[in-house]
């Protein structure tokens, strides 16, 4: 469904409605398409323990002291 600006301002509690049922809605100016209202997925992604391993490796020093220079710069 395509509507102009002045439509979609006037209606647009009708055009959510028809989001909401899974229909698209183009806003356009002057017969151009500018924008356009889509539903957006209510589920979010779920996180999958484990779902980077290999991506990265901690090295063996990562819990060692810092440089002596280093410390220096936090004090």
């Amino acid at each position: 469904m395509e509507v102009n600006i002045y439509g979609a301002k006037t209606h647009l509690s009708r055009l959510l409605e028809k989001v909401a049922m899974g229909e698209e809605v183009i806003i356009a100016k002057a017969g151009k398409p500018l924008a356009k209202l889509v539903p957006i997925s209510s589920e979010r992604p779920r996180f999958k323990p484990g779902s980077a391993k290999g991506e990265f490796v901690v090295p063996d020093d990562f819990n060692d002291p810092l440089p002596k220079e280093v410390e220096d710069l936090f004090w």
